[in-house]
């Protein structure tokens, strides 16, 4: 049986050797430190690196994270691809893993018709026994998503088939406008990396995907959400506030630099390497902002 999506679901980020393969060993660290920080599940996306691995890395990187989450959270995996296709090849060998959910971003390298967008979804819902979040990612990557493919989904296949991940600008209002249109039934998730949490929250949401650099503050951010303590979910969210501010300057790549740079710093990755090429590099007065800001938020979830 399947696990249901809830609460805090970090997205792994892949961690590589020195000669560029997928680093096993820090990929299980990677995960048993998620489960030790309170996380509800886990799940692979765009800040896994998927479109820089191979099809044989993907494949793998699934059957990775289903087994060493060994039924200790809902676990699903990023099937999105350019086409139809290849995501339900991909959304086949999640369900076979034994994962349970997948996510699918539409194509990213071509603008589809909508109507395309809803059959797409349609084909990986129908080939698969298993939940399927709908993400629309275009705030980094991709084109967004209309409400109207969300609502003809949802009225497809239910709200336990299909849950959502809108990451369209502006966020807070797209959440809102898609709770609204579908009456509160759709199940939303949200992946803004903490920046947008609170305010997400505030709107109904299922749960949130962050990365998994700031694991241990977003627990204690959603916790206190959950129960309500206004003074612990403001001191807490402010430093991750400044923090993700400085990783979207330079869009995915801002953030998987910065990410796996705390990682490391962390003592679970022994590199930040990322897979070639990308736009941007991480230099020494960010690197030194971040220091400062990552210091104060250490402070601020004691004793949360």
């Amino acid at each position: 049986m399947t696990r249901r999506l809830h609460g805090v679901l970090p997205i792994v980020h892949t961690p590589f050797t020195d000669s560029d393969e997928i680093d096993v060993a820090t990929l299980q660290r990677e995960i048993d430190w998620a489960y030790a920080q309170g996380a509800d599940g886990l799940g692979t996306g765009m800040v896994s690196e998927l479109l820089r691995l191979t099809y044989e890395e993907r494949i793998a990187l699934t059957h990775h994270i289903a087994q060493m989450s060994a039924g200790r959270g809902a676990v699903f995996a990023g099937v999105g691809a350019e086409s139809t296709k290849q995501a339900i090849v991909y959304a086949r060998a999640a369900e076979k893993a034994g994962c349970d959910a997948v996510m699918a971003v539409p194509p990213v390298m071509t603008a589809s018709l909508t109507t395309h967008v809803v059959d797409y979804y349609c084909a990986i819902a129908d080939a698969i026994s298993l939940p399927v979040i709908v993400q629309d990612a275009s705030g980094y990557v991709g084109k967004s998503i209309p409400i109207s493919v969300y609502v003809q989904l949802l009225e497809r296949f239910g709200p336990e088939k299909i849950v959502f991940k809108p990451e369209a600008s502006p966020i807070g209002p797209n959440l809102s406008a898609l709770r609204d249109a579908t009456g509160g039934k759709a199940r939303i998730f949200e992946g803004s990396g903490g920046i947008l949490l609170v305010d997400s929250y505030r709107r109904g949401i299922a749960g949130t995907m962050p990365g998994m650099e700031l694991l241990d503050a977003i627990v204690a951010l959603w916790k206190a959400l959950e129960r309500g303590d206004d003074e612990a979910v403001y001191r807490i969210y402010y430093p991750i506030c400044a923090i993700v501010a400085l990783q979207m300057q330079a869009g995915l790549d801002g953030f998987l630099a910065i990410e796996k740079d705390l990682l490391v710093k962390r003592g679970i990755f022994p590199s930040a390497r990322r897979r070639k090429p990308y736009s941007w590099e991480l230099d020494a007065e960010t690197t030194a902002e971040i220091d400062r800001l990552f210091a104060r938020l250490q402070l601020a979830i004691v004793n949360c």
